[in-house]
């Protein structure tokens, strides 16, 4: 009998191997060069692996505000569905920057994963647009009613640390609910089949479900007791170091998106809803749903804080770790300063403006 930890181990190698398969095939040029970017355009890759969900990201990457800024790098921008398959990349060493969720940036960052990246912007805290959502005519109308169902979430995401805490919050064990490991596109398709009672996820797929089904729960009422995720931008050590000023520039694209969400709202959702192939309309309906900091408050104490002084972040990601291993996800939960190590704050607050 193969021991759990092994067993996710070999997992993660034939899964990295996948991945590093697909980036010689030419999914993923590797980002070359250790000079920061010193050389020509071989060492001047950036490889961004971005999500399908309403955000600053999609704005930076619709309006190529990166390209502008970084003429001399070559920037691909390439579509994940969960952070669980990202962190698989960042293992492979075929991402340099993502946008991720706080609980696989959690996980990542814990044993048996210990991948060296490091946070260094915060996209978005979840609200309502991540939620419980069971179907109508289940007779369901709380998380307590969820024994014997089955409930699919994408697995090491946000949206199942959110289950998870929603259950733990019931009082309903894990063991007494069908959990079910699917995508966002999946879960959409398991739904329709009525393969499924309910789901824990994110938008856009969140709004299809609620055409015939009832939210029990979003994250914005999990943060407000105590269990609040987030979709962070992280980025590789390696990359940090070969390239600062692209980093900088990346997160200054990243800011100018959070201020255009801010202060044209219309035209945050039109960028939005090209990337998602909706109507500015619904982009900008899902986009009311999230938390958009204003970017001088990611150099504040509660998210990256700033140069010898660390922000909150660090401590919300031990917490998180802290409800992972005690549901049995990792093998071990990193101390503070381990985590503190990994929040990238150099250059705040100048870097955001």
């Amino acid at each position: 009998m193969v021991r759990p930890g092994l067993r996710r181990l070999l997992l993660l190698t034939v899964a990295a191997a996948t991945v590093a398969a697909l980036a010689a095939c030419g999914d993923g040029t590797a980002s070359g060069g250790t000079s920061g970017g010193a050389g020509g355009a071989a060492d001047k890759t950036i490889r961004i692996a971005y999500q399908a969900f309403p955000s600053g990201d999609l704005i930076v990457k619709n309006k190529h505000w990166l390209e502008d800024a970084l003429p001399d790098y070559r920037i691909t921008w390439t579509k994940f569905d969960s952070g669980a398959s990202i962190n698989t990349a960042f293992v492979a060493k075929s991402v340099d920057i993502a946008a991720i969720g706080s609980s696989p940036v959690a996980r990542g960052l814990s044993a048996p994963l210990n991948i060296p990246y490091q946070v260094a912007f915060v996209l978005d805290v979840a609200g309502d647009n991540e939620a419980l959502v069971v179907r109508d005519g289940s007779g369901v109308s709380s998380v307590e009613g969820l024994r014997g169902k089955k409930v699919a979430s994408p697995f090491a995401s946000t949206s199942h640390y959110s289950l998870l805490a929603a259950l733990a919050q019931a009082k309903v064990p894990e063991s007494a609910v069908t959990i079910i490991d699917l995508e966002p596109q999946d879960i959409l398709a398991a739904w329709t089949r009525g393969d499924i009672d309910a789901a824990y996820v994110w938008l856009p797929v969140l709004d299809d479900l609620k055409k015939n089904g009832k939210v029990l729960i979003t994250s914005r009422e999990l943060a407000a007791a105590g269990k609040p995720t987030l979709d962070l931008g992280v980025v590789s050590t390696a990359f940090v170091d070969a390239h600062p000023d692209a980093v900088d520039a990346w997160r200054k694209a990243e800011a100018k998106a959070l201020t255009l969400i801010a202060s044209d709202r219309d035209a945050a959702a039109a960028a939005v809803g090209a990337e998602l192939n909706i109507s500015p309309a619904d982009a900008k309906n899902q986009l009311s749903q999230g938390v958009f900091l204003p970017p001088a408050d990611l150099a504040g104490p509660e998210w990256l804080g700033v140069p010898g002084k660390v922000g909150g972040l660090a401590q919300n990601l031990v917490n998180a770790a802290e409800f992972l291993k005690s549901q049995q996800k990792i093998d071990a939960v990193p101390d503070l300063a381990t985590i503190e190590k990994a929040i990238y704050n150099k250059g705040l607050p100048n870097a955001l403006s």
